[in-house]
């Protein structure tokens, strides 16, 4: 739980009248605490009309059904994956279990009176909400309208049943956070568009008394609770989104008219402040630019679908986060791995083996186009074709769209710079997005460097939210990225796990990124003032150079500097200089016995090697670090809830003129 020092510095990174809302949705939340909101009249014989185009579903590949059909039947099979933890209880799933420590969230409480912050008392709340935003069974609802099959939607069926006769309007978890119902909606919407023409459909949705509650309570939950302030980031896009699609959707209600023009207002407007010029999401955090994303296109496809007008600037906040997409993926279409990220999609109805942003940009293409310089996008998906099948007419856009692959987004203090297979992202953007940059990591100036989409140089990712302080801390330090860390504190000063009281300012000083030749980045950073950190970064071919210097008055403490490798490169250092080895498509080395010293492994490589040497800075004494748990170093989190042993060098010492150069055989 959250002390009276976190309220304080909570309250301090709010203006006036975020205070004046705040207290308006306690006094609401108050009032509900007694007297639950009355749904009107269910009217007599709704029909659900948002179905998708005749002959589209023959449009979606055999290979895209075939990934879709292996996931489909592994959660027929009881079997679902959430943050790492492997559940077999999923036939028949207790939405309240936590899996991973085994506790259970109280079901029959007042939602806001529910400490979901605690692990001690509800668990891990990101395990007992993610099964609740049913995306699992929109997957089992596009298997059962691929193959006809009535198990799929009988099991979908069970689920939805129990679900709500199991979670009360405002008893529980799943009423606490707007981002759960917001995407909770756009599933229930997208699970009766693939139900129909099943003969139960009807029957368990707009012929449903339990239906009727469950979606009128959700609606009028995010209508009057809305995100805003400094909490208007990935959240309010989920609860506009969500709330759009259902009115559009399910437009049964006194004021579905009324929510669907507020919430396409809301939606347009968030969008905006939520997007860069550049079409990069503000939060600087790579994943949740996919969740804004596919957000953002499933409710303006639902909208066009239902007749109302989506705005052009919300067609062109769009455009520009998919052209932004395309533009800094590398050679494998991995996007940075910047920021926070928690695995979250805005819409599923494709198997865990269909990629993600391969999926993100053919949709994108479907939508508005590709440009020359896109990248080739490989295989097809489930959703490209359902999705764009709602769309009525082209989305008419007003901005340019750029002529060639931007390098450098200027807005967004990102800066990618490639030569043949190598990758490298250069961060020197804002800390974060609005007061509290809820999802930023203190890692101003920090590299990424990939060969042929292998992580080299890795950021080494997020892991956690709540329950696990000191891991979180450490996910989200300077000395947790490929920066520099001196008097052994954070660039910006962390007031909890999602704010952030002091935030470094960071300014681009030089971008030179040709066609042809050496590519050249520089930026400063002023998060240990009076001393300034200044990078420059230079990528010729096959060599990268990087240059460290503390700037500034004073003297400015000891520095250390870390270089985080992925997962599956072999570090062998000697002195000063660092022997990397991986295999070609980034896999883990195998028949080799652990050198804890060393790194991955002390044995042989199979015959697809990769290596490089790294001179590092003679003026700091270096370290190997693997696996450390006092203080923790030396991990990387493939995705939420999950971390693995990572090699992390480390130099100590004063700083002055840090010169490292990584050369690729």
């Amino acid at each position: 739980m959250m002390g009276p020092g976190w309220y304080l510095r909570r309250l301090s990174r709010m203006g006036p009248a975020e205070v004046v809302g705040r207290a308006r949705h306690a006094v609401v939340q108050r009032q509900w605490r007694s007297a639950l909101p009355t749904p009107p009249d269910w009217p007599s014989r709704p029909r659900f009309t948002a179905t998708l185009p005749a002959g589209v579903l023959g449009k979606v590949s055999g290979e895209a059904v075939a990934r879709l059909l292996a996931t489909a039947d592994e959660l027929m099979a009881g079997r679902a994956e959430f943050f790492g933890v492997e559940r077999t209880d999923f036939a028949s799933p207790d939405w309240f279990l936590d899996p991973k420590t085994g506790r259970r969230a109280p079901s029959d409480v007042y939602a806001f009176d529910v400490p979901y912050r605690s692990e001690d008392t509800v668990g891990d709340i990101k395990q007992i909400w993610e099964p609740s935003r049913h995306q699992h069974l929109t997957v089992l609802a596009a298997a059962y309208a691929l193959t006809g099959s009535p198990a799929y939607a009988s099991r979908v069926a069970e689920h939805l049943r129990s679900w709500w006769t199991a979670n009360p309007p405002l008893r529980g978890p799943h009423w606490v956070s707007g981002i759960e119902l917001g995407i909770r909606l756009l599933s229930w919407v997208w699970t009766r568009r693939l139900l129909d023409g099943w003969a139960g459909a009807a029957e368990l949705f707009e012929q449903n008394p339990d239906f009727q509650l469950q979606l009128w309570h959700h609606q009028n939950w995010l209508a009057t609770l809305r995100s805003h302030g400094s909490s208007a980031n990935n959240h309010v896009i989920a609860e506009d989104a969500g709330l759009l699609a259902a009115a559009c959707a399910f437009g049964w209600f006194p004021e579905s008219a009324g929510w669907r023009v507020e919430a396409m207002r809301s939606l347009d407007v968030q969008l905006g402040r939520n997007t860069f010029a550049s079409g990069l999401n503000a939060e600087l955090a790579s994943e949740y630019h996919g969740l804004v994303l596919e957000l953002g296109l499933a409710a303006a496809a639902e909208a066009d679908a239902a007749g109302t007008p989506v705005p052009d600037s919300t067609w062109d906040v769009l455009l520009r986060m998919t052209d932004a997409l395309a533009s800094i993926v590398d050679n494998k279409l991995r996007p940075p791995r910047q920021g926070d990220a928690d695995d979250g999609f805005g819409l599923v109805v494709d198997g865990t083996a269909t990629d993600r942003w391969a999926s993100l940009l053919a949709s994108g293409e479907a939508l508005f186009g590709r440009l020359d310089w896109w990248p080739p996008l490989p295989g097809d998906d489930v959703r490209t074709p359902l999705l764009a099948s709602l769309v009525s007419r082209t989305p008419r856009v007003q901005g340019v769209r750029p002529g060639r692959r931007p390098a450098h987004l200027r807005d967004a203090g990102m800066t990618i710079l490639r030569a043949g297979r190598v990758w490298v992202r250069c961060d020197g953007g804002p800390h974060g997005f609005l007061s509290i940059a809820a999802h930023a990591h203190a890692d101003a100036l920090s590299l990424e460097v990939r060969h042929d989409g292998v992580d080299i140089l890795a950021d080494p990712g997020t892991f956690c939210y709540h329950g696990e302080p000191q891991w979180r801390q450490y996910f989200r330090s300077t000395l947790g990225h490929n920066t520099l860390e001196l008097a052994g504190r954070d660039q910006s000063v962390s007031g909890g796990p999602f704010l952030w009281t002091r935030h470094a300012v960071t300014k681009v000083l030089e971008v030179h990124t040709p066609d042809i030749g050496p590519a050249r980045w520089s930026a400063a950073h002023d998060g240990y003032a009076p001393a300034v950190h200044r990078r420059t970064v230079e990528l010729d071919g096959d060599e990268l150079k990087i240059v460290d210097e503390v700037l500034g008055e004073g003297p400015p403490g000891e520095a250390r500097l870390a270089f985080h490798f992925g997962p599956s490169v072999t570090v062998m250092l000697d002195g000063t200089t660092a022997r990397l080895r991986w295999t070609a498509d980034g896999t883990s080395e195998s028949g080799a016995a652990a050198d804890p010293v060393a790194g991955r492994v002390s044995g042989s490589l199979t015959s697809a090697a990769r290596t490089a040497v790294m001179e590092l800075p003679s003026e700091l004494a270096w370290t190997v670090h693997r696996g450390d748990t006092e203080p923790p170093l030396g991990w990387y989190s493939a995705g939420f809830g999950r971390k693995e042993p990572a090699t992390t060098l480390v130099g100590s010492g004063m700083p002055g003129h840090l010169t490292t150069l990584l050369r690729f055989s």
